[in-house]
């Protein structure tokens, strides 16, 4: 429980009227998107465009820092401008989809903002994938332009599909290079001031393709439009902004610059929409890391000064368990979201940094940030992912669709302007998933009488390791393709840091012996590393399934038990 005294000063309905009043900072308007009225943020930028009219007024602030590199908010514009050219004098046509695949490197967002303020669609693919998965999102996308970094273009190596026009290395040889077209960042700041492209821009108009997954594990894109990426730059804002009103402080309108270490990938929507949008229209700086190491990112909290951290829950966890004698005192807040966190571990990240905990909860098709809340009002609730941000509405339903009363569990149903707008070529699947402005989310919840959300259980066959989605439908696939193998079936084991991780039980054909090994070595040439089962069981015996055909995973789980 929160320890400070006489709290809540206010009730949350309080807050938020008091927040969202005409003329206060996070003051709400009325819209209409896609046909459908809905509140919006009056002041909240609502096209790419108008962030970037916000960048060119930071100058020579820091924005990006990797290693040794620092990119200023100026020359990061310069770069942006030079590349948007560039793309246009390739032929670069508003729709056009560009994706993006590569590490967190400063040329990333230089990429996104480009594409976006030339009109184009921004795929950002996952760069843990394997070559087929991301040569199944360049084809379903029909990309015509690729950004890639040089692992990513080993794994391409002979499967670029046929819609990729114009493939552009990044800090890569082997095929056009970015550097050519714009020059390392060190030489960023030497570029021309550059134009803003004659595009017109309107806040519903495609943005970002991001790549989910569904039961059957077949990736769906969803399709994001310029008010559903813009929408989350007050998402947090908003949220401290509340729990200091709650605390009988007056909120901060000018703050020190905000410092985050970003320690997860781009191409998520938590990290592309959450952090690196809102801190790009903020004047945020940016410290990142090519790949997650406690150590290292320690350092960094304290050579940076870094006030604001997270991601996913493993990553408070890390950071815990390796903070000893580590300066953390920088440290304000640790926010995380994106998969199941212990109701420990809000006190834990208080005692532990001494930095107030957030949590959230969004997925893909919501372009992040849905519900949240900080410090002492998760403290209160540690067990919950907050209430909804004023923008957005979110209910429970039963199976018929209808909305169920406080308390209740049902299917988590989510509204607003940052709901994506459809899966990408894909109407059947559009049609069971967006419903009037609603997104089913497949998630089992309940919300209470303050309107706060508890994430019970999810509906669709998935597991989540460490904030990565894991549809078991799709492993099961792939390890049935093995001549050996007659069935299997993927399940989630708990894990101290990762949350989960994925084991498989696996039935061999009569007569068949194949190891362990053998079968993890086979998925793995088939599958992101993440998504390789960490142990996996053989049996000749058939695997347990109900009357109506469905596995019984409870009982496959005994199986891995000591």
């Amino acid at each position: 429980m929160p320890e400070t005294a006489n709290w809540p000063r206010l009730t949350l309905a309080q807050a938020h009227a008091r927040l969202t009043a005409p003329g206060a900072p996070f003051e709400l308007a009325e819209a209409v998107v896609r046909g459908i009225s809905m509140p919006v943020w009056k002041n909240v930028p609502t096209t790419a465009a108008a962030v970037f009219e916000r960048v060119r007024g930071f100058g020579a602030r820091e924005f990006l820092v990797l290693d040794e590199t620092r990119v200023s908010f100026d020359a990061f514009a310069r770069a942006t401008l030079a590349l948007a050219a560039a793309l246009q004098a390739r032929g670069l046509a508003k729709g056009d989809r560009v994706a993006i695949a590569m590490r967190n490197l400063p040329e990333w967002p230089v990429v996104l903002m480009a594409a976006l303020l030339s009109g184009a669609i921004a795929v950002p693919l996952n760069a843990w994938g394997s070559g087929a998965e991301l040569a199944h999102g360049l084809s379903h996308s029909g990309a015509r332009f690729l950004f890639a970094d040089g692992e990513r273009l080993a794994r391409l190596a002979g499967a670029l599909p046929p819609s990729v026009d114009h493939l552009i290395a990044v800090r890569a040889s082997g095929a056009e290079g970015l550097e050519g077209l714009i020059g390392a960042p060190a030489a960023w700041p030497l570029l021309p001031e550059g134009v803003m492209p004659d595009v017109a821009l309107a806040p519903e108009d495609d943005a970002t393709i991001f790549y989910t997954s569904g039961t059957t594990g077949r990736p769906k894109g969803a399709l994001g439009t310029h008010r559903s990426l813009t929408t989350n730059i007050f998402a947090a804002p908003f949220v401290l902004a509340r729990a200091a009103l709650r605390r009988g402080e007056t909120p901060l309108e000018a703050a020190p610059q905000r410092v985050t270490l970003l320690a997860i990938p781009f191409f998520h929507v938590t990290a592309c929409l959450s952090s690196l949008i809102p801190n790009m229209a903020g004047g945020g700086k940016l410290v990142l890391m090519a790949k997650f190491d406690p150590e290292t990112a320690l350092a960094l909290i304290a050579r940076e000064r870094v006030t604001v951290t997270g991601g996913v829950p493993a990553i408070a966890l890390s950071l815990l368990e390796h903070c000893a004698g580590h300066d953390v005192s920088s440290l304000q807040l640790v926010n995380y979201g994106g998969a199941p966190a212990p109701a420990s571990l809000a006190r834990a990240v208080r005692a532990g940094l001494s930095a107030a905990p957030g949590q959230g909860w969004g997925m893909t098709e919501t372009s992040a940030t849905c519900t949240s809340h900080f410090a002492e009002e998760y403290e209160a609730h540690p067990e919950s992912c907050g209430p909804a941000l004023p923008v957005s509405r979110i209910k429970v339903t039963d199976a018929g669709g209808r909305a169920l009363p406080p308390g209740e569990a049902g299917e988590l149903w989510a509204f607003g302007p940052n709901i994506a707008k459809a899966y990408w070529n894909d109407p059947a699947e559009t049609a069971k998933t967006f419903v009037d402005g609603w997104v089913r989310t497949g998630d089992i919840a309940r919300i209470d009488e303050d309107g706060l959300c508890t994430i019970l259980d999810r509906a669709r066959d998935m597991l989540i390791r460490g904030g990565e989605n894991i549809y078991c439908a799709e492993v099961e696939q792939v390890l049935v393709q093995h001549p050996f193998v007659a069935d299997a079936a993927l399940v989630g084991l708990p894990h101290p840091l990762l949350g989960e991780v994925p084991a498989a039980m696996v039935q061999l054909r009569p007569g068949a012996e194949v190891s362990a090994e053998t079968l993890r070595a086979f998925a793995g040439d088939r599958l992101a590393a993440f998504k390789v089962p960490e142990r996996i069981l053989t049996c000749e015996t058939a695997l347990p399934r109900n009357a109506g055909g469905k596995l019984v995973k409870d009982e496959l789980r005994k199986a891995f038990l000591p």
